[in-house]
């Protein structure tokens, strides 16, 4: 593989982790900004919007600048959000920022990982996306630990500086390992072109599989401290190192599936969203006992995580004109899927359902995942039987070997 993937892998990590280490900070932002926790919630909301808003606009509004530096800026912005963050003289300057903050992420991932698909072999696409992201799983189970020990001991200010720098040293790495001949714009005539390639029933489809499926991982995941404490009887202390094996899962899954869908991308999203349903149904009974319940949270990131190299090319094949666009939209809906879920799951607590209740809740969706991408199996094999109907598919440019195992890219590769 090549090592610019390692550059990706970087900047995913410092994303991952400045996503997620605001849970475990809450307490410590709200007692210096005199605020009140549920206050300091909406910092949550404020990235997982920017992501949103961000992911789409930032990847069309790019489209015609040469794709490495569209990620050292993307990540010059992430650095300045995080910067701001450290900065924030108040609770109302620090949700500003944070919104920043989330700005570049969807964008980064999604164009991202057209460039990591771009630099292999077509055989090896999905193992390539899918070492990007191990950068977003390794945060979960490194980063987010570590970034909220330091805030703890040296105040949350000193946790986003920290992250700048993971930003700034991400940005060498672009710099350094991605050749920019390796990485050119995307061929297209402007913003209406690039949001052309979004009308599309395939691509929507596919979309929509990714807000079931990983709805489905937040439902349940949104309340797995409550489960582990009321259901299993684990104390408070343990739930941090439980997580971790939640990490280790989706790091696991996250290969996993990027070998497997390299063999069969469709088989494996299948295979992914049956296994996150099964999990999911017997999340009841696996937290019964300590035991099982260690097993059922290292599950759940397997089987969730199992997906998303799958989903993130699936989306990708489905606008061949705009990969760039579609690819970042499907990170925006990682994060619809995201708040979604944990609503839903909330849902069936305020119901009186039981601790355990969301799990269930998260199984239906992922059952409802599966019924989404069979109906984009089934509206792909009508197209191919259609008579002279050409379905375009996204493939890299057409390369030629080089000793860094870069490939060079020929003039009009691109179908």
């Amino acid at each position: 593989m090549p090592l610019a993937l390692l550059a990706l892998a970087v900047g995913a990590f410092g994303i991952g982790t400045t996503e997620f280490v605001m849970m475990g900070l809450l307490p410590d932002v709200a007692a210096d900004l005199g605020t009140s926790i549920p206050s300091a919630g909406h910092l949550v909301s404020a990235y997982a919007l920017g992501v949103v808003v961000g992911a789409p606009l930032l990847a069309a509004a790019t489209a015609r600048i040469p794709r490495r530096t569209v990620l050292i800026l993307l990540m010059a912005l992430f650095v300045a959000g995080n910067a701001l963050s450290a900065l924030a003289p108040d609770h109302t300057w620090l949700l500003a920022a944070r919104f920043v903050s989330g700005l570049p992420h969807g964008a980064f991932f999604g164009v991202g990982a057209v460039v990591a698909a771009d630099m292999v072999t077509p055989d090896r696409k999905a193992r390539s996306v899918s070492l990007m992201f191990l950068g977003l799983t390794l945060a979960n189970v490194v980063g987010v630990p570590l970034a909220t020990l330091m805030g703890q001991h040296f105040g949350w200010r000193a946790t986003f500086l920290a992250v700048s720098a993971i930003g700034l040293a991400a940005i060498a790495s672009l710099a350094v390992l991605i050749p920019a001949a390796a990485t050119p714009a995307t061929p297209q005539t402007g913003l209406r072109g690039e949001l052309a390639a979004l009308r599309s029933l395939p691509v929507w489809l596919a979309l929509g599989t990714t807000v079931a499926g990983f709805g489905a991982l937040f439902a349940a995941y949104s309340y797995i401290a409550p489960m582990l404490t009321d259901a299993a009887g684990y104390t408070d202390g343990t739930v941090t190192l439980l997580l971790a094996l939640f990490g280790v899962g989706a790091t696991a899954g996250n290969l996993l599936g990027g070998r497997l869908a390299d063999h069969s991308l469709r088989a494996t999203l299948f295979g992914g969203l049956a296994s996150l349903t099964l999990v999911l149904t017997l999340f009841p009974l696996l937290m019964s006992t300590q035991a099982t319940a260690a097993i059922a949270v290292t599950l759940l990131g397997t089987a969730a995580f199992v997906t998303g190299s799958p989903l993130q090319l699936m989306v990708m094949e489905k606008a061949s004109s705009a990969p760039s666009l579609a690819s970042s939209a499907n990170q925006a809906a990682f994060n619809l899927a995201n708040a979604g879920g944990a609503w839903i799951g909330g849902l069936t607590l305020s119901a009186g359902l039981g601790t355990t209740s969301p799990a269930l809740a998260g199984a239906a969706l992922a059952a409802l995942g599966i019924g989404v991408a069979a109906a984009a199996y089934a509206v792909d094999r009508r197209a191919d039987a259609t008579p002279g109907r050409v379905v375009a598919a996204y493939a890299p440019p057409e390369t030629t070997s080089r000793p860094d195992g870069i490939g060079a890219h020929r003039e009009g590769g691109r179908p």
